[in-house]
């Protein structure tokens, strides 16, 4: 009886008052101990309620419902399809909603929308695959900031390669403790992409010296990531880097000059299709000839062994470093003893003396760089030693 005398009412009620009535009744339905009767005319009302051409009675239903699992589903349905002022409630919140509801509102709905999905809790990693393959870039960016959405390594790749060069999405990525180390190369990737463009844009530098300051940069990170890379992590990013063409000979003597062994033995692994085990036993075989085999099945360039040879016997003799740090950074002694070797060795090719060459000149100067941020934290060091021996 009091649903007919509600309905009856509000077809001539101001639309402040139905959305008002219309938030009590929806309240009803949830928590008020209806007869049979009374809640299948109170469902019947607010089904008829989503017709109203006022936004403020949906509205009025999308707050009430947006959180409940005990909701009319045909309701929240309809009201996560309406205008995206009702809807952000409910698509952010409802536990109503299932994942095909949502991966088709992503690929339909505009960017606010997907922002209220992506802002989900435990939102899926199907769900989650939808944004990064169309979503906006706010989109994306709060995908990447949802602590409890699962993410695929494809999702993560995916957001790199859409929205890779805006510096919001970069920064928000880079942040993430367990992001996969092959997103991060790709996200280096981008930058130096980008910041490429910006300075030829400028005519600041030449395309081709642009080109080749990028491509040392990306390098230099690609080692500096390897260092904090691991197991699994680790044969990913080999493995992006051998897809996307930077698993080159310069790389791979880079992370050998720099001591990162764990690089360069699933580099070589990578590259001659043998288990990691396997090319970790060659490697401490001494005696030359498993290296160069290993080298040749790799399909690296002949006139490089002798750099590789020199450098893996100068590692050995020196041992390979045991910090992070020291695993990104060229080793200046290793550097300068293939280069002297390569420059007396007729089979070594001019680019691979460029390449060493540039090496020695980037050792150095890190090695210069260090020292002095050792005499300075000496410098502030003995102050504070006078101070407490006083």
């Amino acid at each position: 009886m009091i649903v007919r005398q509600f309905i009856s009412w509000i077809r001539t009620a101001p639309a402040g008052e139905r959305a008002e009535a219309t938030r009590a009744l929806a309240r009803a339905w949830l928590i008020s101990d209806l007869s049979e009767d009374d809640r299948i005319a109170a469902e019947g009302a607010l089904l008829m309620l989503l017709d109203d051409p006022s936004p403020l009675v949906r509205q009025a239903m999308s707050e009430v419902f947006a959180r409940s699992s005990d909701a009319p589903a045909a309701i929240v349905q309809a009201l996560s399809l309406d205008q995206p002022s009702i809807a952000l409630s409910v698509l952010e919140h409802s536990p109503l909603l299932i994942d095909a509801d949502l991966v088709d509102i992503v690929a339909t709905g505009n960017s606010d929308m997907q922002c209220a999905i992506a802002r989900r809790i435990n939102l899926p990693p199907s769900v989650s695959a939808a944004i990064a393959e169309v979503g906006s870039a706010a989109a994306a960016l709060e995908l990447i900031e949802n602590a409890y959405a699962e993410l695929a390594p494809f999702s993560w790749d995916r957001i790199v390669e859409r929205h890779g060069h805006l510096a919001a999405i970069r920064e928000s990525m880079l942040v993430l403790e367990d992001l996969p180390a092959a997103t991060r190369v790709a996200l280096v990737a981008k930058l130096s992409e980008t910041l490429a463009q910006f300075v030829v844009a400028r005519n600041w530098l030449s395309a081709d010296r642009a080109g080749r300051l990028a491509n040392e940069a990306r390098e230099r990170s690609a080692v500096n990531i390897a260092a904090h890379s691991r197991g699994d992590d680790m044969q990913g990013l080999v493995r992006h880097l051998r897809a996307t063409g930077q698993l080159t000979a310069g790389l791979i003597l880079r992370a050998l000059l720099s001591g990162n062994l764990e690089l360069f033995d699933a580099a070589l692994a990578e590259l001659a299709d043998l288990p990691l085990a396997r090319v970790t036993a060659l490697l401490h075989d001494r005696g030359g000839a498993s290296l160069q085999a290993l080298l040749i099945r790799a399909g690296l360039p002949e006139s490089t062994f002798g750099a590789f040879r020199i450098a893996l016997e100068v590692s050995q003799e020196t041992g390979f470093v045991d910090t992070i740090g020291g695993a990104a950074r060229l080793r200046r002694r290793m550097v300068e003893r293939v280069l002297t070797h390569c420059e007396t060795d007729r089979k070594a090719a001019e680019p691979l003396l460029i390449l060493l060459r540039r090496f020695a000149t980037e050792s150095a100067r890190e090695e210069a760089r260090l020292f002095c941020e050792e005499l300075v934290a000496d410098e502030a060091f003995v102050p504070a030693v006078r101070d407490l021996a006083a």
